[in-house]
């Protein structure tokens, strides 16, 4: 996966805005709640995610995902990630961090 394709995924998402992060890098948000960050050189991305699924990731395929931020983040190198999987993961963030009225829009 690429930061064109993050990119298309967030379009889906309503309501998802990008930003300009403290270090200059894209922040994604919604409601002004970040719950995506794309590393500098656009190559890893932070996930906001569930503690349960964080551990999942990590001891699937600890070479994708690393645990960052408290343990409610995950770290994800791009360039070895499954596309769907990080679409999936992307979209389970921003249901995270989305209110109510707009999860309802994008269904289930």
């Amino acid at each position: 996966m690429d930061a064109a394709a993050v990119v298309k995924v967030m379009a889906g998402l309503p309501g998802a805005e990008e930003h300009e992060g403290w270090a200059g890098q894209p922040v994604f948000k919604v409601r002004n709640k970040s719950f995506a960050y794309l590393s500098d050189d656009q190559t890893r991305m932070h996930l906001k995610v569930a503690r349960e699924e964080l551990e999942a990731l990590v001891a699937e395929d600890p070479a994708v995902f690393t645990a960052s931020w408290g343990g409610s983040w995950v770290l994800v190198e791009l360039g070895l990630a499954d596309e769907e999987e990080i679409g999936e993961l992307i979209t389970e963030a921003w249901r995270l961090t989305a209110p109510k009225y707009l999860v309802a829009q994008l269904g289930s």
